[in-house]
């Protein structure tokens, strides 16, 4: 008897389990496939479904031919990718400089240095918004695709941690042996660390790329001009230029982020053994 009932609980438990499960996908997957459908949909009134299956209700690429002609969509693409790829590369190259160096260089102020990182790291990047817009107005930087670059990259070093797990794992008799060798310290990073770092510099070229590709918060700060703008911030503006746009342009608002999310899609799919790779390699204590 006390069997059948264990098993009877553990039974509800499993079900009650994927329940839960189902309904969170459902509600993860729904604006989602709310989006997709938004995004192909023709009808002859522009905006917002109100019915799940509106009437005539016709499927194209009506759309995406407006966002293309009627709006600089691709402009602000290309600043987007530009900024990126740029804060990308920069963002990539700081953190893993300096996920090496505390990584196997001993100083004095190394571990107070890597707390005060690790503190920095924990606030949001919003609450120095101000500060910096005062900074780059300064120094007459404001309004530029430069002033988002030095943003984005200006505070790389804070994200080291993923790095120096995985660099602590690299066993330190390849690096003595190449410095018996001759080699130095920067050829060692160079020549031999790196080649072996694939993962987890996959791993920060992603986690690098998709900040400046979805920020909105400091781009709307820094940028005024129009053919300036990212991605994020022109969509907005472009369902928000006038009091009837909201509606007028939400279809059209939907294709763009079906592009814009697609790219992003597409890369972490091509890309996705070497980032979980990245992560796992690096979740260790060092």
């Amino acid at each position: 008897m006390s069997k059948n009932i264990a098993k009877i609980r553990r039974h509800f438990s499993t079900a009650l389990t994927y329940a839960v499960l189902i309904t969170l996908g459902i509600a993860w997957v729904l604006p989602i496939c709310y989006l997709v459908y938004t995004a192909f949909r023709i009808t002859p009134s522009t905006g917002i479904i109100n019915t799940l299956f509106p009437d005539n209700l016709q499927l194209g690429i009506g759309n995406f031919i407006r966002l293309f002609q009627d709006t600089m969509f691709l402009t602000w693409l290309g600043n987007t990718m530009f900024v990126a790829i740029c804060s990308c590369a920069l963002t990539t190259t700081f953190i893993l400089m300096v996920s090496y160096a505390l990584s196997r260089l001993r100083f004095r102020l190394r571990k107070p240095i890597m707390n005060v990182l690790l503190v920095l790291g924990m606030f949001p990047g919003f609450m120095s918004m101000i500060a910096v817009y005062f900074i780059l107005k300064a120094m007459g930087l404001t309004n530029s695709l430069l002033a988002l670059i030095l943003v984005y990259s200006g505070s790389a070093a804070l994200s080291y941690y993923i790095c120096k797990g995985f660099f602590d794992t690299v066993p330190r008799a390849m690096e003595e042996a190449a410095i018996l060798d001759g080699a130095s310290q920067p050829v060692v990073f160079w020549k031999i660390i790196l080649p072996m770092a694939k993962p987890i510099i996959v791993y920060t070229v992603l986690t690098s790329f998709i900040s400046p590709w979805c920020d909105f918060i400091f781009v709307n700060t820094i940028i005024s001009d129009r053919e300036l703008y990212t991605v994020a911030l022109g969509l907005y503006k472009m369902i928000n230029a006038e009091k009837n746009s909201f509606n007028d342009n939400f279809t059209v608002f939907c294709a763009g982020a079906f592009v814009v999310g697609g790219i992003i899609v597409t890369l972490f799919m091509s890309m996705q053994r070497y980032y979980v790779e990245g992560v796992t390699s690096g979740a260790v204590k060092g």
